[in-house]
């Protein structure tokens, strides 16, 4: 019996091994086909998703098996559940690397790569980071799956950083605004797979110690908002929300056909002393983990729409409020985009308020 159960948790191994080297794969072909403009390497990694699709199947069935076939307990039974979850996170991987590929295809053919080294330190840095995560866990590392965690938040500000230098590329003129879109998705997918690296390294401390590193970290409460073209209220709702600083909440925007920040809600902003300059316009699917977003708020008809159609649990809510962007003259604007300010942050602190409000017990007459 001893036998059998090392030599299934072996294959296991090698499956992940596996899935491990394939999903890296992807990312680096995708990189390649970003940074050197290689269309038919974006096609490669497109065509070849499924192959990572079928390993992950192929995962799921091994670890299932050995649950029915050993019963494990204590280290084997970590040793499996971590497997499953990490077989989820390497084959998220290999889907973001087949929509880095799609977005090179929608990118203007005609252009050279735009910020190719930042790209090029963003897309190691994500390789790397996989790489390290899925040796850790392999060999059961649990100092080598700090290090790497630890290094998850210079992807954050690479991403960032990226933002802010294609926009001011698309306002010199010297990129695209066709190509705008798709660059941007592609800095975010591969700062979503040093996300899912991190959270593998996560699942390689519960494998190594049994704590749950995720929890460690106090919940967070996620509040979208939504209109037609994330330019305008849904920006001013995201940067006032995040500038209230209450404890424990994220706020998001997203539009239904994103469009670049309207400059005067930019400066409008600004001279609240809210800086949303290098907040970017999105829509919900380029908005990974939308569906884990607690609250959605819609704020125009668009919205309204657009969030009915979400999957998840979220809790709904439409704000009726007038476009201040829609003003037609300087002054009628000033006072609209007041007006939606002034609305905007009594109605975020209201709903704030009921979240964080303990419920009361009903008290017998």
């Amino acid at each position: 019996m001893e036998e059998a159960l090392q030599r299934d948790l072996n294959a296991i191994r090698g499956k992940v091994a596996e899935m491990a080297r394939r999903s890296e794969a992807a990312l680096k072909a995708s990189l390649r086909a970003l940074t050197e403009g290689n269309r038919q390497a974006a096609y490669s990694v497109i065509l070849r998703d499924q192959f990572i699709d079928e390993l992950e199947k192929e995962l799921d069935r091994l670890c299932l098996e050995f649950l029915a076939r050993h019963q494990p307990v204590a280290g084997d039974l970590r040793f499996i559940f971590a497997t499953i979850q990490i077989n989820r996170q390497l084959e998220r991987i290999g889907d973001y690397a087949e929509s880095i590929a799609r977005q090179v295809l929608q990118a203007s053919a005609a252009e050279p790569p735009a910020l190719r080294e930042h790209f090029l330190e963003l897309g190691h840095l994500a390789v790397h980071m996989l790489r390290d995560a899925a040796h850790s866990f392999l060999e059961r590392d649990a100092d080598l799956a700090r290090r790497t965690m630890a290094i998850e938040e210079r992807a954050n500000v690479l991403r960032h950083t990226i933002n802010a230098e294609l926009k001011e590329l698309v306002e010199r003129g010297t990129l695209s605004p066709d190509s705008l879109t798709p660059l941007m998705t592609a800095a975010r997918r591969f700062e979503r797979v040093t996300d899912q690296a991190k959270n593998l390294c996560e699942e390689v401390l519960y494998l190594c110690t049994g704590e749950f590193a995720k929890h460690q970290k106090a919940e967070e409460f996620h509040i979208l908002f939504v209109d037609s073209t994330n330019s305008g209220l849904s920006q001013m709702a995201e940067g006032i929300g995040n500038a209230l600083g209450l404890r424990g909440f994220v706020f998001h925007s997203a539009g239904v056909t994103p469009e670049p920040a309207d400059e005067r809600v930019v400066s409008f902003m600004a001279g609240k002393g809210i800086n949303i300059s290098r907040q970017t316009s999105k829509s919900l699917e380029q908005l990974p983990g939308h569906d884990h977003c607690q609250v959605v708020v819609s704020l125009d008809e668009a919205g309204r729409q657009a969030a009915s159609a979400l999957g998840g649990k979220a809790v709904h809510f439409t704000w009726k409020m007038k476009d201040p962007l829609a003003a037609d003259s300087p002054e009628a604007l000033r006072r609209g985009l007041e007006q939606a300010f002034e609305t905007l942050t009594v109605q975020i602190k209201e709903l704030a308020g009921a979240i964080l409000e303990e419920p009361k017990q009903e008290t017998k007459p």
